[in-house]
């Protein structure tokens, strides 16, 4: 399944929620992140973020697809990671 990640999280945990998206999913924009994960790896990562986060001050959303070529993506100014554009 192809996924789009956005976090809002504190300061002291920003670093720590950084590294583990990381380990799952491609760095697109400051707290952005996309990429295809099977939904086992997409529990892990839940799962792990939920470690990180404290829930009554954080926020995450995983917005899923099936496929990357069900979205069509625009980019509007300087792509921060040289990523194929999905249409």
């Amino acid at each position: 399944m192809y996924v789009i990640l956005v976090y809002d999280i504190g300061e002291k945990r920003v670093g720590k929620m950084l590294k583990l998206c990381r380990q799952y999913l491609n760095w697109i924009q400051n707290s952005v992140f996309e990429g295809d994960i099977t939904e086992v790896k997409l529990k892990e990562l839940e799962h792990r973020a939920k470690l990180i986060m404290q829930e009554e001050e954080d926020s995450m959303i995983v917005f899923k697809s099936r496929d990357a070529k069900w979205l069509e993506k625009e980019i509007v100014g300087k792509e921060k990671n040289e990523l194929d554009t999905f249409l």
